[in-house]
């Protein structure tokens, strides 16, 4: 049985990533995403699920500092659409609540019920985390904004359902594993997933993403980061439409590698039907 790593508890957004792409998985909640990356590296777990960025919150913080360190590969993508119930203890009512907690992420993703009620935050450190909380509390002034499969995993009341403030609200999860699995060129619409490191030289930034551009390639995501301190050039996590082995995108990665003193592809994977979807209005 394939055993998967995420960062959660039962109930959470992750686990219900890890349910839809692995059913019937066993399933290793962590504690923080480093113990998950760990618990792949180690033989402990198959795979991880890990969310990289939110439509509405952004990147998820630490995620892609530690993807390159971690040794891992992507493998696969995963786009979620999120959902967050306001919940709490048996019998309890909006009128009874003084305090609303979960992860910041969830925080910022429900501003506006919190707002209406005027209720006190606090952050956990996962929004099934918070459920469970609030069930072990069992005080009716003290609620949690948390997936909605975590109040019945915890056996909370729903006080409000579905109070995200975006309709649309969708985070996106990489599939992580030691080995490499890149997908074939022939395998339809593909991400590929790198780090660089630029040269220590006058615009090299600006010269390594030009082959990206002359070549038509459409950087998705792009995200630096300091390795050390002092006056280390900066690394770069970048996420591209396209297979490295299709001329123009080997193109641009043969200039990349020119204005670089490092390059590591970590994964090429096939692109999430999520991406052909058009936005709404």
């Amino acid at each position: 049985m394939t055993t998967v790593a995420y960062q959660g508890e039962f109930g959470s957004n992750s686990a219900a990533a890890t349910q839809a792409l692995f059913p019937g998985s066993a399933e290793l909640p962590c504690s923080n995403f480093e113990q998950a990356l760990d618990a792949v590296t180690l033989g402990a777990a198959d795979l991880a699920v890990i969310p990289v960025d939110n439509s509405a919150a952004g990147r998820v913080a630490d995620v892609h500092h530690l993807l390159p360190e971690s040794g891992l590969f992507v493998i696969g993508e995963y786009f979620l659409a999120i959902h967050f119930d306001l919940v709490g203890v048996p019998g309890a009512g909006l009128d009874d609540l003084e305090c609303v907690r979960s992860h910041v992420h969830a925080l910022g993703q429900c501003r506006k019920v919190l707002r209406e009620g005027g209720w006190r935050t606090l952050v956990s450190d996962d929004t099934a985390g918070a459920a469970r909380e609030i069930a072990e509390l069992g005080d009716p002034r003290h609620a949690a904004l948390a997936p909605p499969a975590a109040a019945a995993h915890y056996g909370l009341d729903v006080l409000r359902a579905g109070v995200e403030d975006d309709p649309d609200n969708t985070t996106r999860f990489v599939v992580l594993s030691r080995e490499a699995a890149f997908a074939p060129l022939d395998a339809g619409p593909t991400m590929t997933s790198l780090f660089f490191a630029v040269r220590n030289i006058p615009s090299a930034l600006y010269k390594a993403l030009g082959g990206f551009a002359s070549n038509a390639v459409n950087l998705t995501k792009i995200e630096s980061y300091q390795i050390g301190a002092g006056l280390n050039p900066s690394c770069f996590y970048v996420e591209v439409e396209g297979h490295p082995d299709e001329p123009r995108v080997a193109l641009a990665l043969q200039e990349l590698r020119f204005f670089s003193s490092e390059v590591r592809i970590l994964g090429v994977y096939p692109a999430h039907p999520h991406r052909r979807q058009e936005p709404t209005a």
